[in-house]
Parts: C-alpha cells; structure tokens; sequence
C-alpha cells in the first residue's frame, strides 16, 4: 500500500511540476479583410466552395512570449464553406517585437453572411519558431467576431520553451 501511495505521490508532483512549466499567455489581433482571396464553386450543390486566403493581422493587444511582445501576424487559410458555415484550417507566420518569429497550426469554424465572416472559433498549435523561440510548444484557443473590415481575434493559451 506504502508503494503504491508513494507512485501516485511522484505522478502528482510531475504532473503539478509539468502544468507550472507552461506559460499563459493572452492578446488580441485585428485581421484586415483578406488579400488575396480566391473561392472555387464545388458544383455539387448550392454555396459549396473551398477558398483560399490570406490577411495581415497586427496585435492591438500583445501578448508577450519568452519576455517579447508580439507584433504582427499573417495568416493563410483554407476553409470548405457550405451556405453559412465554414470549417477551416491555417498556418501563421507570426513576428516578435525583436524579429524573432513564431509558426502555427490552426483549425476551427466559423459562421458568415453574404460571404462576411460573422464569427470564428478553434484551437492553434506551436510548431515553430526561431531565435529565442526555437523549439517552442504550446496550443491554446480563438474566438473571432467579423465585420466588413476584417476580424478581432481573442487569442489564448500556453506556451513552454525548451530549457
């Protein structure tokens, strides 16, 4: 009984040493509309596409990473849009104040209206960096709201360096 009590104490405190070695993290970002964007018809029924896009997205809250702030990303994306809903996936190529950069996975759905993005949600991943932030990892969520203009993005999540 001793031993086993004593395993789950080591599991407790590994776990409790891994979830302090992340870092929180928090910001938000302004896409503007997306250039270039191109959508392609399916055919197979009505307002079925896939597209394509890209948008440049500045932080208007930054969230600071390995003591930096962000400054601005692009993000690429791909999404299969049926009527007004849309399930997608991207990559972004984000720069640091000091010119050290960041790459991300995302995926997610998002809602639209006369082909306006209204909302979007999903989780990212770390799946690089450079400088300070090689070998980063980390994951977290978005949530969007859209408008004519482009798209607010609430960012958060964790992020750990390599020690």
């Amino acid at each position: 009984m001793r031993i086993k009590t004593f395993f789950l104490c080591l599991i407790v405190f590994a776990l409790a040493a891994a979830a302090s070695a992340q870092t929180k993290i928090s910001g938000t970002a302004q896409c503007g509309k997306p250039d270039p964007q191109y959508a392609i018809q399916v055919g197979d029924r009505a307002n079925h596409s896939f597209a394509i896009s890209q948008s440049k997205c500045p932080y208007t809250k930054p969230t600071e990473i390995a003591g930096t702030q962000t400054k601005e990303f692009v993000a690429t994306n791909f999404s299969e849009n049926s009527g007004s809903r849309a399930t997608t996936s991207g990559f972004v190529d984000g720069t640091m104040a000091d010119g050290d950069k960041f790459r991300v996975r995302t995926q997610g759905s998002a809602t639209t209206k006369e082909g306006v993005v209204e909302s979007a949600e999903g989780t990212w991943s770390f799946v690089g960096g450079t400088g300070k932030l090689k070998g980063i990892k980390g994951k977290g969520t978005y949530k969007g709201q859209g408008g004519p203009e482009g798209i607010t993005y609430d960012i958060e999540g964790e992020y750990e360096l390599p020690k």
